[in-house]
């Protein structure tokens, strides 16, 4: 038996190990082709970006005004409608993804890199390559394979920058069945001992460092402090050792009247993580002093929370080592 199953795992290494070849045929071959930005470089998108980013730097308004180096990838999408400069190459590789059983995806991580800055009336074009696609790999999503594109942009025909974007295609892990309880039985002679109730999941801890410590203390103090330059007075949040409007190093803080808006908002559903019981409501909440930061929504079902909703500062008590700033909302 002990040779049968090393023979069986011998044969689907070979196995992946052949599909894996197969796959990275496709290396080299183009994702796009001779791709056009649909709108040059312009300063209504810049300013729509930095809104809602909550972005003043002054390098982004004015006659000389360039582009945020992010927006690199805005640039270059297609929007609902498509650029119809997707290559047949790209097809293929998903087809035979698709038909190995890695139907779903997820967008995983990019990677940028700036060459020149973009100013209003750039010209934006651009052409994409399947840079790497990765042997199976086995996550907690299932099992499948990450797929790399490289697209290079350029502006007036000159190199402006370069954009990796990857994705994994892969198989759905089955989810675990719930136990069926246990059929009912006569009374043993012997008493049978207690299940031991097992530990609740800990929220994950946030990362404090010394950028952020006085944010935290704050909130050990039942206080949500916002930081305000010294030099410009801009408040800013999250919390950033300069400023991001005069680049200055020197602050305070301004105490939060603990008022607010929920400004934009998603309902969380999967995938479900210990100590989070899904679904409920995570809103970027604007602030009475009108800096925005992202927190949950309490006092409300997840399915009425709504943009425009009034929502009022509380500090939650997760366990006996963590506490945090939400908001309570009101139906009425």
């Amino acid at each position: 038996m002990t040779a049968t199953a090393s023979g069986t795992a011998d044969g689907a290494g070979e196995e992946a190990a052949r599909f894996h070849e197969l796959l990275r045929a496709f290396e080299g071959r183009p994702a796009a082709t001779g791709g056009r930005g649909k709108d040059p470089v312009n300063g209504p998108m810049i300013r729509h970006w930095c809104e809602a980013m909550g972005d003043t730097n002054p390098a982004y308004t004015g006659p000389d005004a360039v582009a945020p180096a992010t927006m690199l990838q805005a640039w270059t999408m297609g929007g609902l409608s498509g650029h119809g400069d997707r290559s047949s190459a790209y097809d293929e590789l998903l087809a035979l993804l698709d038909g190995a059983g890695c139907t779903s995806v997820v967008a995983t991580d990019c990677e940028q890199e700036y060459l020149r800055p973009l100013r209003p009336g750039d010209e934006i074009t651009f052409d994409a390559v399947i840079e790497s696609v990765s042997p199976r790999k086995t996550t907690k999503l299932g099992t499948g394979h990450f797929v790399t594109t490289r697209m290079d942009v350029r502006a007036g025909g000159e190199p402006a920058g370069t954009h990796r974007f990857r994705i994994l295609k892969y198989a759905p892990a089955a989810r675990p069945e719930r136990p069926q309880p246990a059929p009912q039985r006569s009374p043993q002679p012997a008493a049978q001992p207690e299940p031991q109730p097992q530990p609740a999941p800990r929220r994950p801890r946030p990362v404090v460092n010394r950028d952020n410590q006085g944010f935290w203390d704050g909130v050990r103090d039942h206080k949500l402090l916002i930081q305000r330059c010294t030099a410009c007075s801009t408040l800013r949040f999250p919390w950033l050792p300069g400023c991001n409007a005069c680049a200055s190093l020197d602050w305070d803080t301004v105490e939060a009247c603990g008022e607010g808006t929920v400004f934009s908002h998603v309902v969380m559903h999967h995938p479900p993580f210990p100590a989070f019981d899904p679904p409920y409501a995570v809103a970027l909440v604007e602030l009475a002093e009108g800096v925005r930061m992202v927190t949950n929504i309490t006092g409300v079902p997840h399915d009425r929370v709504r943009i425009g909703l009034p929502v009022r500062l509380e500090f939650l008590r997760v366990d006996q080592e963590l506490e945090l700033p939400v908001f309570r909302g009101s139906e009425s």
